[in-house]
């Protein structure tokens, strides 16, 4: 290629709040070449167009919008004088932790880096993943862009509007379509339950009289040239329409709440083994993929329902990285980590275990695949229950944790596997 690799102890991928949670933790211990490259003009990632509040409630004990979340890890990285290069695409991630990157002001550039964090974040799933018949009109948007479109561009995509899907995004967005004076008719979601926090049902829902349609989908399209209306019809417990429940919905807008797929296309080029189920890397408790010397976290890693949660994981990856670069990062036993009755998606799916005692605590986190009421999640090494913990609801629009202490982690030494379930007895 010709040009001669740039050296730098650690590369970050990502500038949103994992990046930069990331490489602060990294400075913080004790890795000064730190290069963090963001494609987009500026730093803070999807934060910058969630304007809503909410952020920072568990981690600053006080409600910020995501700008101003954004911007306090944004002020810490120039404080400092962490390396942030925003316009900046990379091209490809190799397995020996080499980075091909273009820009506008630089050119191509090549860096070998001694740790690659991958930070990458996630997108949307498009109208083409749900095969939705109909014609291919205007006015189908995902709600992400609707949201870029109003909160930083000032355009209004629609006047009446109906959503598909209850994730968060979408919830948000039935309530900011409606505070700039749009009609938004329901929230359709295929599901019995909502997949968004409880806390934006009531707020961004209830608050507003929007109706919301649990078991039903949008069965066609119409428009010719900008969307006319959507079918709306019932499902049944096949998630298949039911016939005689159609309704017409005179609409010129859809937007599609419909899940996040983590950005992973570097990762694949780098060897990173992805996860079926999460759609992110399979790691162990230091986020470290099975390439040595590359780590993820955040929404690349797997989709998070809080920042707050994204930035503690972040902070995991960057010391690990540090570790890693100043040569103490320890090789132990591996016990692989599975989905029990009840559980979906548990990160990390591998537990690293040292030679010696293990000082720390390992957080996993999972999702529920179903709603439960008053149930136990049970932590299991092999056939032997190490920990039970009582919950009075699990639903999987909200992340579920259990911590691992070090006497847990210590019991779970010579097994086979651990696994997770949610259970209705101890």
């Amino acid at each position: 290629m010709g040009n001669k690799p740039t050296a730098v102890d650690l590369l970050v991928i990502g500038a949103g709040p994992a990046g930069l949670a990331a490489a602060i933790a990294a400075y913080e211990a004790g890795v000064e070449s730190i290069l963090v490259l963001e494609r987009e003009e500026q730093q803070g990632g999807i934060l910058n167009q969630c304007i809503h509040n909410g952020f920072g409630l568990h981690r600053f004990q006080t409600e910020l919008t995501g700008p101003e979340y954004a911007q306090r890890d944004i002020q810490r990285a120039q404080e400092l004088m962490i390396d942030v290069r925003t316009g900046v695409t990379v091209l490809e991630v190799s397995n020996d932790r080499r980075v091909t990157a273009i820009s506008r002001e630089r050119g191509l550039q090549v860096f070998q880096a001694k740790a690659i964090i991958l930070a990458m974040g996630c997108r949307e799933r498009p109208r083409g993943a749900l095969a939705i018949p109909g014609t291919r009109c205007a006015g189908v948007f995902s709600a992400g862009t609707a949201q870029r479109f109003v909160n930083l561009e000032g355009y209004m995509p629609g006047r009446r509007v109906v959503i598909l899907g209850s994730g968060d995004i979408g919830l948000i967005m039935a309530r900011r379509m409606t505070l700039q004076g749009a009609k938004v008719l329901a929230c359709v979601e295929l599901m019995p339950y909502s997949s968004g926090l409880n806390r934006n049902i009531v707020q961004c829902l209830q608050d507003y009289s929007i109706p919301l349609l649990l078991s039903h989908t949008v069965v066609d399209i119409q428009g010719r040239d900008r969307l006319t209306g959507v079918t709306v019809a019932q499902v049944g417990v096949d998630r298949k329409p039911i016939p005689g429940t159609e309704q017409h919905m005179a609409c010129d807008t859809l937007l599609l709440s419909v899940g996040l797929i983590p950005e992973n296309e570097l990762s694949l080029g780098a060897g990173v083994q992805l996860s079926g189920i999460t759609g992110g890397p399979l790691v162990d408790n230091s986020l470290q993929t099975n390439v040595p010397g590359i780590f993820a976290c955040g929404n690349v890693l797997h989709v998070h329902d809080l920042v707050d949660h994204v930035s503690a994981e972040s902070a995991v990856a960057g010391r690990a990285a540090a570790a890693y670069i100043h040569g103490r990062s320890w090789q132990g036993t591996t016990v692989p980590v599975h989905d029990g009755a009840g559980v979906r998606g548990s990160v990390p799916q591998r537990l690293l275990l040292p030679d010696g005692p293990a000082d720390f605590e390992v957080r996993l986190m999972f999702r529920p695949t179903e709603v439960f009421h008053n149930q136990y999640v049970l932590v299991k090494a092999d056939d032997r229950l190490l920990l039970s913990r009582k919950g009075r609801i699990y639903t999987p629009g909200e992340m579920a944790n259990v911590v691992l202490t070090p006497a847990v982690l210590e019991e779970c030494r010579g097994a086979q596997q651990v696994t997770v379930e949610i259970s209705p007895t101890k």
